[in-house]
């Protein structure tokens, strides 16, 4: 017996010198798993299986010695059997195995999230792991980056906006935290920092459209600036132009009407519609854009007519209820840039017009001469998006972008 502790002794000793080392072991070995089995650790000898004895505790140190810079998995199976049969043990060996089956299992946690929440798409259990690693590692960028993104596809997939709340939070933070310098030690799956902001102002937007309509336009607008694939994507312009619709048009509409309806045209008022009319035209900017990338893709057939109907409307209105000219917007609309949110107009340009005004709910907008009413017309309500994801099987490849299944409400 002397002579197998004194055996342990020595391999403890050999261990305890590898530790700073042990996150890129683990991290390399986990990768040669994916391609290679994993070798079954020797078994300890029969009449001590599961047994806190001398002869079981050397065959699992052994078998922990032996695959522990090569076999990760292995070496904790082995580690971690020690650890059960003999809970209360103490001494330089237990505790070093505590040490490195606590760092392999903080480790794994870390390799894990990212294929469980964007590959197999298993949210709850992926966000739950999430938390897990924060509690070790408070500012670990990749994983807060992980966590809003995570958080926002859980909601919208699983239909529980409860999850929009950790959303915002951690969305939040990971803007800040990028925008301070700060990068994860790999953007993927995002494709590099601009991607990762564009789908975080994104998300920020759609999640905060409905309580926040001025947050959310502000974010959305900010996420289409950003080189990504979001900046080809009809509904991120749908989503702006709803933003504008259901924001600063609704508010100004509504003021318009409630200090200016039934009285004589003044500059006053004449500056208050002037305000009005350049938020709507950023609305026809936005959903011409949203009808010119959806095209003629089938992805987008059943959402098309309604975006087309609301930049029609709006800019039949604008135009003395002509519609001439609209074909050549929608084609060269992508050919300029998106235009930034209006700064309030505090004087009254030299030819103001005079006549046109926003339409009210349900108004024949023939002529243009009613007054702007609180509710644009055929006002656009939206739900949090359904976002699918595609299947990810590696965490170097970018995740596959949102696909949503918007529906419109009257």
């Amino acid at each position: 017996m002397k002579k197998t502790i004194g055996v342990l002794a020595i391999y403890a000793s050999l261990a305890l010198a590898a530790v700073p080392a042990f996150a890129t072991i683990f991290q390399s070995t986990a990768q040669a798993q994916t391609q290679t089995p994993i070798q079954t650790p020797s078994p300890a000898p029969a009449a001590a299986q599961g047994a806190c004895t001398d002869e079981s505790k050397a065959a699992w140190y052994a078998d922990f010695t032996k695959n522990r810079t090569t076999n990760a998995k292995a070496a904790y199976e082995a580690g971690k059997k020690y650890l059960t049969a003999c809970p209360t043990e103490e001494g330089q060996i237990p505790a070093y195995l505590k040490k490195w089956v606590g760092a392999y299992e903080k480790e794994a946690r870390k390799l894990k999230l990212t294929p469980l929440l964007y590959g197999e798409k298993k949210y709850v259990e992926a966000l739950g792991i999430g938390k897990e690693v924060l509690a070790d590692d408070p500012e670990n960028l990749r994983v807060i980056i992980d966590m809003g993104y995570g958080s926002y596809l859980a909601a919208a997939t699983l239909k529980n906006e409860s999850y929009n709340t950790d959303a915002l939070t951690y969305i939040r933070k990971a803007i800040q935290m990028i925008e301070a310098g700060k990068a994860p030690e790999s953007w993927a799956p995002f494709k590099g920092k601009d991607d990762t902001l564009a789908y975080l102002y994104n998300s920020l937007g759609r999640i905060t459209l409905k309580t926040n309509s001025a947050e959310g336009l502000t974010a959305l607008v900010k996420s289409a600036q950003f080189e990504s694939d979001l900046k080809k994507d009809p509904w991120t312009y749908f989503f702006i132009g709803a933003a504008y619709e259901s924001g600063p048009y609704a508010k100004l509409s509504e003021d318009y009407k409630l200090r200016f309806e039934k009285k004589d045209e003044s500059p006053e008022s004449k500056l208050a519609l002037a305000n009005v009319q350049q938020v709507i035209d950023r609305m026809i900017d936005a959903y011409a854009r949203a009808v010119a990338l959806a095209g003629t893709d089938e992805k987008y057939k059943t959402n098309k007519p309604a975006w087309l109907e609301s930049l029609t409307t709006w800019y039949k209105y604008r135009h003395n209820d002509s519609d001439a000219g609209l074909t050549d917007l929608i084609a060269s609309v992508m050919t300029k840039p998106l235009p930034p949110e209006p700064t309030p107009i505090t004087t009254l340009p030299a030819a103001a017009p005079t006549t046109s005004s926003t339409p009210a709910t349900g108004a024949n907008t023939t002529g243009s001469t009613a007054a702007p009413g609180a509710a644009a017309p055929s006002a656009a309500k939206t739900t949090a998006p359904a976002v699918k994801t595609a299947a990810e099987t590696a965490t170097t490849k970018p995740a596959a972008k949102p696909k949503n299944n918007h529906r419109r409400q009257d």
